[in-house]
């Protein structure tokens, strides 16, 4: 079966974007495939996070994660920092990698323009232990977003580098699993794109009624169609594509002919939409909240999740020992 790897940082919590645009397919994938999902605490590191924050952010999309469906019977779920083989593929990785190349990567100029005075070693090999993340497990596809396919193909090029340097056909280059058909991207809905943290624009899973109520009704719109049939602008389509998601088609139809017809009323559009979407998320915000409560349990599925990672783990470093030409850590 293939291995898939799959990681996120816990920098806050999941939200809409997050569950309609990955999470939903990883629910899928794990019936599918050998999967590997983690929470990439260590690369939370770059930014400096306070030490209380570290422990209770990875448990707090670990919840998530459970609610949403991912299920430690089917995929092997683990916090990152919980399998030190990584730091040391990531050390191998490392003596291969090359200045130029990495300053190069636009995922390191955006950090360093972004953060100009917490340029750190971190940022600069965050390639580096992507790929030792993706290495460790041979993993083979790999489900990530446009933004960091420039890091896949520096894992491509660290496995080229290693098989290549060393005289073996070790490690398979990882390939970019695309989620269309799977994931649905979530616009923002405050005229943007995209629902990101980085815009501020987004829904969590554990946001309130009241929460989510509120952030709806701030969404963006304008004055309104003055012709019949007329094209929607983007911050107009924003608001119809996610009552696509989260309503139901009459609901959807219903405003999609008072907007054609010039008759809509966006403040109506905007207090259905937010109780389709606290409809919607509900069930889930409460789930988390039963994972959360019980710590215990949580603990317990991410150091079943660790065994599990570091079994494999560990006979990768074994054999990448050997081939470097280490003695056995054993």
């Amino acid at each position: 079966m293939e291995i898939v790897v799959s990681g996120i940082r816990p920098t806050g919590n999941l939200h809409l974007g997050n569950y309609f645009g990955a999470v939903r397919a990883f629910v899928q994938m794990q019936r599918e495939y050998d999967c590997r999902f983690f929470i990439a605490d260590w690369h939370s590191l770059t930014t400096h996070p306070h030490p209380d924050n570290i422990v209770r952010n990875a448990y707090t999309i670990l919840a998530e994660y459970l609610a949403c469906g991912l299920d430690p019977e089917q995929a092997t779920i683990y916090i990152q920092s919980d399998v030190p083989e990584v730091l040391e593929l990531y050390l191998y990785l490392n003596m291969n990698a090359y200045l130029g190349e990495l300053e190069r990567t636009t995922s390191f100029k955006e950090k360093a323009r972004q953060q100009p005075d917490n340029v750190n070693a971190g940022l600069l090999t965050y390639p580096a232990l992507m790929a030792a993340d993706i290495l460790l497990h041979k993993g083979v596809k790999v489900p990530v977003g446009k933004d960091q396919e420039q890091n896949m193909e520096m894992a491509r090029k660290f496995a080229r580098r290693f098989n290549t340097i060393y005289g073996v056909d070790y490690f398979a280059e990882p390939q970019s699993y695309s989620l269309a058909g799977k994931a649905v991207k979530v616009p923002g809905l405050d005229g943007s794109g995209k629902m990101g943290k980085s815009d501020g624009n987004c829904i969590y899973l554990m946001d309130d009624e009241k929460t989510i109520s509120k952030k709806v009704m701030k969404a963006v719109t304008d004055s309104g169609p003055t012709e019949p049939n007329s094209e929607k602008p983007d911050v107009i389509q924003n608001l119809f594509t996610f009552m696509e998601i989260v309503s139901t088609p009459e609901v959807y139809q219903h405003f999609d002919e008072l907007y054609n017809n010039c008759s809509i009323r966006y403040g109506d559009m905007k207090k259905q939409l937010a109780a389709d979407i606290n409809a919607y998320a509900a069930p889930i915000r409460e789930r988390i909240a039963e994972f959360s409560a019980d710590q215990d349990q949580l603990r317990r599925i991410a150091r079943q999740g660790a065994e599990r990672a570091r079994e494999h783990a560990a006979k990768t470093i074994e054999e990448v020992r050997r081939i470097i030409g280490f003695r056995s850590g054993k």
